[in-house]
């Protein structure tokens, strides 16, 4: 199935100015009609949705960008780009063990909280 921009954009919940921003970066290059309007393909929208996680964990633009390029040289850039997303999960478990130890200590204070409020007299 083929989508208009406006489609597109619905379907993946982007705004239309981000999926022009997006293709003037070259994250994602739709086909062409002939009239020239862009034509987004189920496989644009996989790609897409892909771009998304990566920018909902964090990854910089310019690594998605690098990531895009690599996808683009086909089967030969696997090993590249499996080594980056290796490299991101990495960050992104740091990350994690970051925020869970933050999680831990709020933890603390709250429940430090919680017995010096049932420890008071009423």
């Amino acid at each position: 199935m083929n989508y208009s921009i406006g489609e597109f954009s619905i379907l993946t919940n982007t705004s239309i100015y981000t999926l022009r921003y997006y293709e003037k970066e070259h994250l994602i290059i739709p086909n062409r009609k002939e009239n020239g309007r862009r034509c987004y393909s189920e496989q644009d929208v996989t790609w897409m949705q892909f771009i998304k996680r990566l920018k909902d964990t964090e990854m910089p633009i310019k690594e998605i960008q690098k990531y895009a390029n690599l996808r683009a040289a086909g089967d030969c850039s696997m090993n590249a780009r499996m080594a980056m997303l290796i490299k991101h999960r990495t960050a992104l478990k740091e990350e994690i063990a970051k925020s869970t130890e933050h999680l831990e200590k709020l933890n603390d204070k709250i429940n430090f909280y919680k017995m010096a409020i049932d420890k008071q007299p009423i």
